[in-house]
């Protein structure tokens, strides 16, 4: 993500001065080098267009040009640490955003090689940003290696992780395992995204279930319908459940909400997910609803997917 552009309604920081130089002050104790194994510019270019950033050197038209004379031609007769001062970048007081972008950066697999540095690096990030309640969590993925993003804590995050956690073991497939990475992600940054693959996840669930007893599936069913054609192939439909069963009525409620959970999710999808375009009035909803998307979606995949292992 690029934070090229100047933002004048700028919201109060929420990290703090003391959390930005606490980070500043163990990477330098660490010796953890800020631009990894890129040259200082082409780390910086990666956030900030140089080329449009004053210079404070009159010799030269802007950034790219004075960091290149103080730091490559003249040998580094700047200190090596200049960063975190400068004042062009005001790392110490400039948005969260950015902020939390630049950590990030720093622990991307195209900056940072070494597995144990990166982990050490994010240990010390989120120790800091902790106070503030941030963290940098995994995004997605690139050749095997995570890429970051900078968010509020979510509460009770611990619950959704546990599920998505279990539903990685049970699909065991990558795209699915992508899916709820991004899916946890983006419930504090980008709700709308969340609630899309809220649903998407249940459709993938049950197309899985599908696929793996060898039955097929219409491709022009929604999602009401895939979930109800679900149920009956797993026989969870309340019809099912003999009226002789003790707290017969209690499961066949439970069941009978199955698709009415799944038909919420789809109506929230469609009126505030990712799956559609808006109109310049729309407003989406908070990242409480996107955790109850993801909440629900989760809980019902793991139920229809461990009901599926055990009937198989």
């Amino acid at each position: 993500m690029s934070y090229k552009k100047i933002y004048n309604n700028r919201m109060p920081n929420r990290i703090t001065l003391i959390t930005r130089r606490n980070i500043f002050d163990f990477m330098q104790v660490e010796k953890f080098w800020w631009a990894g194994r890129l040259e200082e510019c082409d780390f910086l270019s990666r956030m900030f267009d140089l080329e449009k950033m004053p210079s404070y050197d009159s010799r030269f038209e802007n950034a790219a040009g004075d960091i290149w004379q103080h730091r490559v031609n003249n040998s580094y007769d700047w200190d090596d640490n200049w960063i975190f001062t400068d004042k062009r970048f005001n790392l110490l007081n400039c948005d969260d955003s950015i902020f939390l972008n630049f950590l990030s950066e720093m622990l991307h697999p195209i900056v940072r090689g070494e597995s144990a540095e990166v982990n050490k690096l994010l240990q010390i990030f989120n120790e800091n940003l902790k106070e503030d309640n941030f963290e940098l969590a995994e995004k997605s993925r690139i050749s095997g290696r995570p890429i970051f993003i900078g968010r509020l804590k979510i509460i009770g995050k611990e619950t959704i992780e546990r599920k998505g956690g279990e539903l990685k073991q049970i699909l065991n497939a990558e795209y699915v395992s992508q899916q709820i990475n991004l899916m946890e992600s983006s419930i504090e940054n980008s709700p709308h995204i969340s609630i899309g693959l809220a649903k998407e996840l249940i459709e993938t669930c049950c197309k899985s279930i599908f696929g793996d007893r060898n039955k097929t599936y219409d491709k022009n069913w929604d999602l009401t319908k895939l979930m109800k054609e679900t149920t009956k192939l797993l026989k969870l439909t309340p019809e099912d459940i003999p009226n002789e069963s003790k707290a017969s009525s209690s499961i066949k409620q439970i069941l009978g909400s199955l698709s009415s959970v799944v038909q919420g999710i789809g109506e929230i999808r469609n009126e505030y997910g990712s799956g559609h375009g808006k109109d310049g009035k729309f407003k989406g909803l908070q990242p409480r609803h996107a955790k109850l998307a993801v909440g629900s979606a989760s809980t019902l995949a793991i139920y229809l997917l461990e009901t599926h292992e055990l009937r198989k």
